[in-house]
């Protein structure tokens, strides 16, 4: 998916477009409400479309492609097939709390040429950082942020150079507030305040109600921990074979006396960069469950570290029963560690087994002879022993 940003003097006509694409959904929200009121039946993108045949066509027709109201029926289904309801959210294309912008369109539904995109009847000027013209562009949407900037959003097929798994040691990750995370070989990735070094040009800007202005800080807020966070991603994902990460809640923690740090600190952008690029790098990755894992020794496995509301203060501590002594996060991202060991190997031993287990049934079926029952015809691939 490669997303690239399209010139402001295109911003009016996509809005346009967009307040159209939210008819749309709200027609197929209200249809499927009178339709499971009546028969109790759910609709899918396809039972859409003969409701919504002739809706581009005649004088006050709408202005989308065919594929846009299409891929919006589908994209409606779809998402009220995940979240199990019956009527979704209705797009609200006026108001304080007006939907942002979105444009959704098929396969071949776009064309690039001589640096521009080609939809709906008009040439658009995007800002081409991916060089477009290189990829076979597939379906993608046009989408619009919270400062009124619109972008294209389009997947491509990439040829990818072969992939060579990298051969660094498994590492451990312990997620926290002052270190965003504590590795097992002892490194500590120190937490930026992003948020908190802007907090005070944030609230300037608020008391002195400039919605423009503070739509701009959030944005740099958010772009700066995004950059923040690949580049780490990245070389954690590049140099080690195994990374094991704690799986704490940062939801349950957001609601907490914590939560501006816990939300500065992203760690839940963080676990999910990590496991696509450890899939795209072939490295493994797991979360483990992390309770206990601060209290435990590494070393000899007694439960002799510091517990409670009180503990959280004693960052070093000496085990009772080998004495070997610990810092507290580097001792539970070794835990975390040896857990998510512990979890591959019962998974490839399982995996194993039942691999030896499927060698010995094809092996008895190779062998076994077939017969037949009376006068008919054998009994093909039952064997009988």
């Amino acid at each position: 998916m490669l997303r690239v940003r399209v010139k402001d003097r295109h911003a009016v006509w996509l809005s346009q477009l967009s307040r159209e694409v939210n008819t749309v959904w709200n027609y197929c929200n209200d249809l499927q409400t009178r339709v499971f009121e009546r028969e109790r039946k759910f609709l899918t993108g396809f039972d859409f479309w003969p409701y919504l045949k002739g809706c581009t066509r005649g004088d006050d027709s709408l202005n989308l492609p065919v594929q846009t109201v299409q891929e919006t029926a589908e994209q409606y289904a779809r998402s009220r097939r995940q979240h199990k309801r019956v009527r979704l959210a209705w797009r609200k294309s006026k108001g304080v709390r007006r939907s942002l912008g979105w444009l959704p369109f098929k396969v071949r539904t776009i064309k690039y040429a001589h640096g521009q995109i080609y939809f709906a009847g008009k040439w658009l000027s995007v800002w081409d950082s991916w060089g477009l013209g290189e990829h076979e562009l597939r379906a993608g949407s046009f989408s619009e942020d919270s400062r009124g900037r619109w972008y294209l959003n389009v997947t491509v097929n990439m040829k990818r150079p072969p992939r060579v798994a990298p051969e660094g040691n498994a590492i451990g990750i312990d997620l926290g507030l002052k270190d965003l995370a504590v590795l097992s070989d002892g490194n500590k990735v120190e937490a930026e305040r992003f948020y908190r070094d802007l907090e005070p040009a944030l609230a300037t800007a608020q008391r002195a109600g400039k919605k423009r202005r503070v739509k701009a800080i959030h944005a740099k807020i958010a772009n700066r921990r995004q950059d923040f966070l690949h580049k780490l991603t990245t070389k954690l994902a590049s140099r080690h074979c195994v990374i094991c990460v704690g799986d704490v809640n940062a939801k349950a923690l957001a609601r907490g006396p914590h939560a501006k740090s816990v939300l500065d600190a992203g760690w839940s952008a963080m676990r999910t960069m990590l496991q696509y690029k450890c899939d795209d790098a072939g490295a493994w990755f797991l979360e483990v469950p992390e309770h206990g894992t601060t209290r435990m020794c590494n070393c000899c496995g007694a439960m002799s570290g510091p517990q409670g509301i009180a503990g959280l203060a004693v960052r070093q501590w000496a085990c009772v029963v080998c004495g070997v002594s610990h810092h507290r996060d580097t001792n539970a991202a070794r835990n975390i560690l040896a857990r998510g060991l512990a979890i591959f190997e019962e998974q490839f031993a399982a995996a194993g087994e039942a691999k030896a287990d499927e060698a010995v049934v094809n092996e008895i079926g190779r062998h076994a002879v077939p017969v037949g029952v009376g006068h008919d015809p054998l009994v093909v691939g039952i064997p009988v022993l």
